[in-house]
């Protein structure tokens, strides 16, 4: 008997008047709680088995709360538990304060009866700080639900942030994007190897904090990057308006022959440069329509959508990243997604559209290739090559 016991026990006789609960749900509540209470699941068995020993399904204030089985009837309703089990167990309900040991003078379980058959006096196990906590009791089960919905909510939010950071760091490498690729996925693979197989709930949400920390740093780095090609891709719209605003036709925006583009090795660079240049967004799209299909929502309204487009058949045509980079760098961001909006449209004709357009980037540092005969060629395949275009 310690002191808290005893505590328990005056508090077990000072009920509510009038109050009653549900002993099943109390049970229930109790069994919820069972980690803050200090119970295993043996010792809810022995709860539950002294429970139904109780005839009611109601705890209430008048009633008599004490019940009183021998170990032998507590073993057979406790599943069969040893004796050193049973006794345990119990020890740990009543310093749980759930129960209360009521104890006659030779230690026996008993009840001493009127002669109308009514129950005197008992001894036994007192179930009267079941009904005195009802309350907390449930209130217990509440903030262990909620602890534990918690703990789902933030596993579920680690996978998702993990797959979304295994996503971006495969496509970031795939599409040569800039930056520290091989570091970030060294600090990727050292977090997963950190997450353990039964995850503590401060340990989750620290690994979350982290993994979360680690898709933002990815996202910005997309993000500077994606901002700066955007920046490099006005400058070039802007420039190609001046420079074409007083006409839209496909006569006039390509290279009119290679003595324009200049002959002299030493002007090799102007002559790659006048080469290439972006052509009108309609004109492109009217000499390969099949490009269309693979724009945001089957659509291409702008030189944005066309660059998306064209990634997507790039990776569609096998086309490696790093030719396509190479394109990018040597043609220019546009020229690169209407060279392969030109190999879609030819793709039945071309064995391998990677060694292509490894060969077209090749022919655009020399300065030998033009993008105006070819779009001009696939024009005329769709009965367009009279016509003007804008």
């Amino acid at each position: 008997m310690t002191l808290a016991q005893v505590r328990q026990q005056v508090a077990a006789t000072v009920i509510q008047p009038g109050k009653s609960a549900d002993k099943w749900k109390v049970f229930r509540d109790a069994s919820e709680a069972r980690e803050l209470l200090g119970l295993q699941d043996r010792s809810l068995a022995v709860l539950d088995a002294l429970l139904s020993f109780y005839p009611d399904n109601e705890l209430r204030q008048d009633a008599q709360l004490i019940v009183f089985p021998s170990n032998a009837q507590l073993t057979l309703r406790a599943h069969g538990i040893t004796g050193a089990t049973l006794r345990r167990h119990l020890a740990l309900l009543v310093e749980a304060g759930l129960i209360v040991r009521k104890d006659s003078a030779n230690g026996k379980r008993y009840a001493r009866r009127h002669r109308s058959g009514e129950i005197e006096s008992a001894f036994g196990f007192d179930l009267s700080p079941l009904l005195t906590r009802a309350e907390e009791l449930a209130q217990m089960a509440q903030r262990v639900a909620a602890a534990r919905a918690a703990f789902r909510r933030a596993k579920e939010n680690l996978t998702i942030c993990r797959r979304d950071v295994r996503k971006l760091i495969t496509a970031a490498i795939e599409e040569g994007a800039d930056g520290d690729w091989e570091k970030i996925n060294s600090k990727y693979v050292e977090l997963v190897r950190r997450i353990p197989r039964t995850p503590s709930p401060s340990e989750l949400l620290g690994l979350l904090h982290e993994m979360t920390t680690l898709r933002e740093e990815i996202l910005n780095t997309l993000k500077s990057q994606q901002n700066a090609e955007n920046y490099s891709t006005n400058d070039a719209h802007n420039e190609h308006h001046k420079q074409n605003s007083h006409t839209e036709s496909i006569h006039e925006s390509e290279p009119r022959s290679r003595n324009e583009l200049g002959a002299k090795a030493s002007r090799k660079q102007d002559r790659t440069n006048e080469a290439l240049k972006v052509f009108p967004l309609g004109t492109v799209l009217r000499a390969c329509p099949e490009i269309s299909s693979y724009g945001p929502n089957g659509v291409i309204s702008n030189w944005r959508d066309l660059m998306t487009a064209a990634v997507t058949v790039r990776s569609m045509l096998g086309v490696s990243p790093s030719a396509y980079q190479e394109a990018c760098e040597a043609m220019g961001s546009e020229n690169a997604a209407v060279t392969i909006a030109c190999i879609l449209e030819r793709a039945g004709h071309i064995n391998s559209a990677g060694g292509y357009l490894r060969d077209l980037t090749s022919k655009t540092k020399r300065g030998v290739f033009s993008l105006g005969p070819v779009l001009m060629a696939l024009l005329r395949a769709h009965g367009q090559g009279d016509k003007r275009t804008g």
